[in-house]
């Protein structure tokens, strides 16, 4: 069923009632009861310390927690002066959803910024609550976006994936383009909120990335706050991936549609202004699973074979199955064939428009592969070393650009074998 509204009756009334307010930090969860209630009391310190004379709301939005996360969230205490709200969301399962309601909750109260942090952190200070506000309350920033200090294998989709289309596409060097951490004016988060996308991936896990592109695409000024070391409940990338990947890479590749005579006229990338010092902490280790990484890779290019030999082209079919015939401690997937994979993929997706939804399926093996290839790289390096190699990769993604342009200008009919195979 798709809602006029996230906003629950009870929750309107009380932004009514409230009528005006300078900030709105919102705080998406969902079965966080481990830590949402320090996120919620670090978010009410930082907003005591810094902004002592603004009104503050803390809008807990939340996905139907089967925990005891509301409670929680409810039973957190705030300095008096503070408001907070605690809600289930309506409208479809997904981060994106909430963040709906963070939206219609900024615009009610007309709030100057809307800060949103993720329910999971534990390494969010008071300190987060004005590198992310202060550039939006204080100068013309529209849009802040978070930089970590983040384990070398925390993070893959982004390092390996996101951060590399939205560089060499966008033409922007946003570190974390689904970090989950951001703050938007009051003018960009009525323009997100106007958007019929609501029941859509962009509703799910697709929501930063769009949020993030779209900033970029309208221009708005934009830049970094660097928030330091991240420790939250980081995964192993071996694990399995659930619909997060399908629901990130389809909005990826989805926005390259939607944003074509934009990005094709930009080339190389620029750098976006960064505040807060960096901090060279080694973070908490993420551990992998290598050999299942590279068993994912294998048995996938196995049995994907005939589609692969047909999106890809020879150059990059004949990469990626010599990487499936190499064992976990040598295992290579070349920076090069990756840059290709990646690029083609995306014009197959934009060639292609019945078969998107699994064609995005048929990369997850070749994810795992890109994944085991860049921890036997970094194996011996430490998370600022591997980082080198991480924007050596992006160079080389906006090197060839133009492969991506000639790929996606190329006419090519979609097959019909996914009737054989699926």
């Amino acid at each position: 069923m798709e809602y006029a509204t996230a906003l629950r009756p009870y929750t309107v009334r009380r932004l009514e009632e409230i009528k005006k307010a300078d900030i709105l930090v919102g705080v998406p969860c969902y079965n966080n009861e481990n830590t949402v209630g320090h996120v919620i009391e670090m978010v009410s310190a930082g907003l005591a310390k810094y902004y002592r004379d603004a009104r503050s709301v803390i809008f807990v939005s939340d996905g139907g927690s089967t925990d005891d996360t509301r409670d929680i969230a409810l039973a957190t205490e705030l300095k008096p002066w503070q408001e907070k709200l605690v809600q289930i969301y309506r409208g479809i399962s997904g981060k994106g959803s909430a963040f709906r309601a963070i939206f219609e909750a900024g615009a009610i109260l007309d709030v100057r910024a809307c800060m949103v942090v993720d329910s999971d952190l534990r390494s969010i200070s008071p300190d987060w609550v004005n590198l992310l506000l202060a550039p939006v309350m204080h100068n013309d920033y529209e849009f802040v976006a978070p930089v970590y200090t983040r384990h070398k294998y925390d993070g893959t989709i982004t390092n390996n994936i996101v951060y590399n289309l939205t560089r060499s596409v966008y033409g922007k060097r946003i570190r974390q383009p689904i970090g989950g951490d951001f703050t938007f004016s009051k003018g960009l988060a009525k323009f997100y909120l106007e958007k019929p996308v609501w029941s859509t991936d962009i509703a799910k896990f697709g929501i930063d990335v769009w949020m993030t592109i779209n900033a970029i695409a309208r221009n708005v000024n934009i830049c970094q706050a660097n928030l330091g070391v991240k420790i939250h409940d980081a995964k192993d990338p071996a694990q399995s991936l659930g619909p997060m990947f399908v629901q990130v890479v389809g909005t990826l590749f989805n926005l390259m549609e939607h944003y074509e005579l934009f990005w094709k006229n930009v080339t190389g990338s620029r750098d976006v202004p960064l505040f807060g010092d960096e901090v060279r902490k080694e973070p908490e280790p993420v551990k992998v699973d290598m050999r299942k990484l590279v068993h994912e890779y294998t048995t996938g290019f196995s049995q994907f074979r005939p589609l692969y030999r047909g999106i890809f082209s020879p150059e990059v079919y004949a990469g990626l199955e010599a990487a499936s015939l190499r064992g976990a401690a040598n295992f290579d997937i070349p920076i090069n064939i990756w840059v290709k994979t990646l690029f083609e993929l995306a014009a197959t997706y934009h060639h292609w428009k019945i078969n998107r939804v699994r064609l995005i399926n048929l990369m997850v093996p070749l994810y795992y592969g890109r994944v085991a290839s860049f921890v036997n790289t970094t194996l011996d390096m430490d998370s600022f070393q591997a980082e080198s190699v991480v924007q050596e990769q992006a160079e080389a993604f906006e090197r060839e650009k133009e492969y991506l342009i000639a790929r996606w200008d190329e006419g090519r009919p979609e097959p019909e074998l996914f009737g054989q195979v699926f």
